[in-house]
Parts: C-alpha cells; sequence; structure tokens
C-alpha cells in the first residue's frame, strides 16, 4: 500500500466562501495573538485549510498568488519580519523561486 504525502499547500481562492472568512478571522487572531495562543490558532488554520501543522501564511508577494503555505518550509522567503506582530510577510515556495522579493 502507498501512502498519500501531506499536501504542502492550499489555494485560499478555491476554499468555501465560509472557510475565507474563518481562515482571515484567525490569521488576524493569530498576527497578535500571545505566545500561548499562538500555536493553538496554527493549528486550526492548518485544519481548517486541509494542511497537516505548521506556521501557516499566505504568500504576500506582488503577484497577487493566493497560496497557502508552512512559513517554515526551507524554500518559503521571508520578505519582511512583522515588527511587533507575529506573521511577517512570506512567500511560497513557488514565488520565491520564479520572483524573490525583498521588503
Amino acid at each position: 500500500m502507498t501512502h498519500a504525502s501531506a499536501r504542502l499547500e492550499a489555494d485560499y481562492n478555491t476554499l468555501p466562501e465560509d472557510v475565507q472568512d474563518r481562515f482571515t478571522r484567525l490569521m488576524e487572531q493569530a498576527d497578535i495573538a500571545g505566545p500561548h495562543d499562538y500555536k493553538p490558532l496554527m493549528d486550526q488554520i492548518a485544519l481548517l485549510v486541509g494542511l497537516p501543522e505548521g506556521d501557516i501564511r499566505e504568500c504576500a508577494c506582488s503577484c497577487v498568488c493566493s497560496r497557502i503555505f508552512d512559513a517554515n518550509n526551507e524554500n518559503a522567503h521571508v520578505i519582511e519580519y512583522g515588527e511587533g506582530y507575529n506573521l511577517g510577510r512570506h512567500q511560497c515556495p513557488r514565488c520565491a523561486d520564479w520572483h524573490r522579493e525583498t521588503a
């Protein structure tokens, strides 16, 4: 028997509208969450969009990519750290490979 590999990204635009709304609300909460609340919020977000776990981000590059991914992926790229916030701006691995951005 072969095992399916875990999904590494999701597409925000293909999520149902109610899931998009919940994703956005949870990401806003995670951005300002304290240390005890951040990880449980990330776990909820990962479960919501079908990712196994991680430090979830939506691609923030200028091409208006709609990928949701784990920012801990070695191929993801930090555009800008979140000064005073948790999330910062990150590029998904594909965009980082195709057109790496800087702040």
